[in-house]
Parts: C-alpha cells; sequence; structure tokens
C-alpha cells in the first residue's frame, strides 16, 4: 500500500492589494464599528432622486395629473406588444405629449405545482425593461407606476421629454 504524497506548504507571506486590505488601525476588540450599517430588514432602501421636477413629480404620484394618451397592451403578445408600444411613444413624443399612460395589466394567477416557480405577468416585467432601452430612453423622463385611479400596480405613468 502506498503512502500519498503529503505537499509541503512553505509559510510564505501571501500579499495581498492594497484595496483588499482590512484597515486594522486602532480596532480594539469590542469596539463598534464606526461606518454606516446597509440598510436592514426594517429600513427602506432610497429611491433615486425623480428627474423631472419635485412639484409635478408629486402631483403625478398622487393621480393628479390627467395622462394625455394611454394605451392598453391587455392580451398582446411580446410580439405584437413591443412594436405596438414604441409607435405609441415615440408617436406621443411628436405630438409634443407629456404624459402617457401604459397599461401591462397585472398578469394573470394561477396555480403553480411546479419546482420552479413561473412569472406572472410577462408584459408587467418587460416593459420597463423596453422603456429604459433606445430609441425610447431618450424621448422619456421619468417612469413611475400609476396611482390607483389610473390603473394601480397594472399600469404605468410614462413622462416625456420636453420637444425642443
Amino acid at each position: 500500500m502506498e503512502m500519498p504524497h503529503v505537499l509541503s506548504v512553505s509559510k510564505a507571506k501571501i500579499e495581498r492589494p492594497a484595496s483588499t486590505q482590512p484597515n486594522l488601525k486602532g480596532f480594539k476588540i469590542g469596539a463598534k464599528l464606526r461606518s454606516t450599517p446597509l440598510a436592514g430588514r426594517g429600513q427602506a432602501v432610497a429611491k433615486p432622486a425623480p428627474l423631472m421636477d419635485a412639484k409635478s413629480f408629486g402631483k403625478l404620484t398622487r393621480g393628479k395629473l390627467r395622462p394625455e394618451g394611454r394605451i392598453d397592451l391587455h392580451g398582446m403578445t411580446m410580439a405584437e406588444a413591443h412594436p405596438a408600444l414604441q409607435d405609441f411613444i415615440l408617436g406621443s413624443a411628436q405630438l409634443q405629449r407629456r404624459l402617457v399612460l401604459v397599461i401591462t395589466g397585472k398578469g394573470k394567477s394561477k396555480l403553480d405545482y411546479g419546482p420552479i416557480p413561473e412569472r406572472h405577468g410577462v408584459l408587467r416585467h418587460h416593459v420597463p425593461i423596453w422603456l429604459r432601452q433606445s430609441p425610447l430612453s431618450l424621448v422619456i423622463l421619468e417612469v413611475s407606476p400609476a396611482h390607483q385611479r389610473h390603473g394601480g400596480v397594472g399600469a404605468l405613468y410614462v413622462y416625456l421629454r420636453r420637444g425642443r
């Protein structure tokens, strides 16, 4: 029976790059951490500031602004909805509309017995992604969920840039 070969490990010092070495100056056991903690379970993560002015954004989130146009994507496939959305947004920008409503629907909820969860509301998931891509992102200033009177979580406000 052969003996397995044992690799000898030298006691060479491992050099880390300066950016990954922890700063331990002034550290004492039992001392409190001085840096700010990350958001925990009870804390909300800060949302990015809106690009539009605060007064208009406040009216928008309270449902006080009335959309100048709307498109309903209910019942469309992704192949039908994407070009329809592009045509609508770009056409609204040419007509110098400022606020339009995109209705995606909430998505169907059905029983899911499989081990891998299935995503419901395909358009609800993909429409915000499409709105962040070119050419639509060039004419859009802000996208936010709609107020309950305009469709709630099944709709989006799209605030368009001013045509100059």
